[in-house]
C-alpha cells in the first residue's frame, strides 16, 4: 500500500509571547494529500497563534514547520503561499474589487493570467460555488455565506492542492455555516486530492473532517478520529469543549432506553433510522 503524501508536517512548535506563558508548547502534526483534518480548541488554546504561525505571519521560538517537504522560512515562503489557499474568518477582509467577478480575477491578475482565459475561469469557478448569477454584483451587498463562497471562489481560482480555513465559518448564521459546509464537501467529491486544515471553533464541523487535533492550553491533548473524540466523556470533558448534535441526541435517546447501532454514526443515518 502507498505511504501518504505529507503536504504539512509540523515539528516540536513553540511560541511565546514576551514573559506569558507558551501559546504553543512542543506542538507536532502532520496532514496528509487529501485529508480533511479540523484544528478545534478554546479561546486561548493556541489555535490562532499556530494559524499565524502556518501562514508565516510569526516566526516559533522552537520547532519547524514544513510545506511540500520545503522549510517555511524567508527563502520558501513566497513559493508556499503560491501553493496554499487561505479562507479568513470575515470575508470582507478579502475583498479588493467592486464586483463579485472582480474579485474572482483578483489573483489571478496577480499570477499574470491572460486576460483571454481569465473571464473562462473566473466563469466556471463562480459557477462551482454557485455564484454565477451574481458575477456583476457589488460583494458588500451579498450575505455572509455568499461572501464566503466568493471567497473561496477566489481560492479556487488559484488552483491550490491545499486550502486552510482560518475560522471561516465563525461569522456566519447556522445557514451560512450549512452553506459551506455543503460547498466543501462538493469540492471535495470532486477533487479528491484536495487537503483542507479547518482552524475552528465549530465542533459541527469539526466532527466532518477525516481526524481532528485538539489544542488545550498551548499543548496538543488529541488526535485522531472525530468519533473517538466526541464519544469518550474521559478525553474530551477536560478540554471544556462541546459535543456535536449527534452526540447529544444518541445520549438522550439512550437515557430513554433506545440504543442507537453501530452504523447509525452521524446525523443523516440518524434521521434515516429514527424515520423507520
Amino acid at each position: 500500500m502507498k505511504a501518504p503524501e505529507t503536504l504539512l508536517e509540523v515539528r516540536h512548535l513553540s511560541y511565546g509571547y514576551e514573559e506569558e506563558r507558551l501559546a504553543l508548547d512542543d506542538v507536532s502534526f502532520s496532514v496528509n494529500k487529501g485529508e480533511n483534518v479540523a484544528l478545534i480548541g478554546h479561546n486561548g488554546s493556541g489555535k490562532s497563534t499556530l494559524a499565524k504561525l502556518l501562514m508565516g505571519l510569526l516566526a516559533p521560538n522552537e520547532g519547524e514547520i514544513f510545506f511540500f517537504g520545503l522549510p517555511l522560512d524567508r527563502k520558501n515562503l513566497y513559493s508556499i503561499r503560491g501553493q496554499i489557499g487561505i479562507v479568513f474568518q470575515n470575508p470582507d477582509n478579502q475583498f479588493v474589487g467592486s464586483t463579485v467577478a472582480d474579485d474572482i480575477a483578483f489573483g489571478l491578475e496577480n499570477a499574470c493570467v491572460p486576460q483571454k482565459e481569465m473571464q473562462g475561469i473566473i466563469e466556471s469557478f463562480a459557477e462551482e460555488v454557485g455564484m454565477s448569477a451574481f458575477l456583476g454584483h457589488e460583494p458588500q451587498n451579498l450575505s455572509g455565506g455568499q461572501k464566503q463562497r466568493v471567497a473561496i471562489a477566489g481560492v479556487l481560482a488559484m488552483k491550490p492542492s491545499f486550502i486552510i480555513f482560518d475560522e471561516a465559518t465563525a461569522m456566519l448564521d447556522p445557514k451560512g455555516r450549512h452553506e459551506i459546509a455543503t460547498l466543501v464537501a462538493k469540492m471535495r467529491k470532486e477533487n479528491p486530492d484536495l487537503t483542507i486544515l479547518s482552524i475552528t471553533h465549530d465542533i459541527e464541523e469539526a466532527n466532518r473532517a477525516d481526524r481532528v487535533l485538539v489544542l488545550h492550553s498551548g499543548k496538543k491533548v488529541y488526535e485522531g478520529k472525530p468519533d473517538a473524540f466526541f464519544g469518550n466523556p474521559e478525553i474530551y470533558e477536560p478540554t471544556g469543549l462541546g459535543r456535536p448534535f449527534f452526540y447529544q441526541m444518541k445520549d438522550a435517546l439512550l437515557a430513554e432506553g433506545i440504543a442507537l447501532p453501530s452504523e447509525v454514526c452521524d446525523l443523516d443515518s440518524l434521521r434515516e433510522y429514527l424515520c423507520r
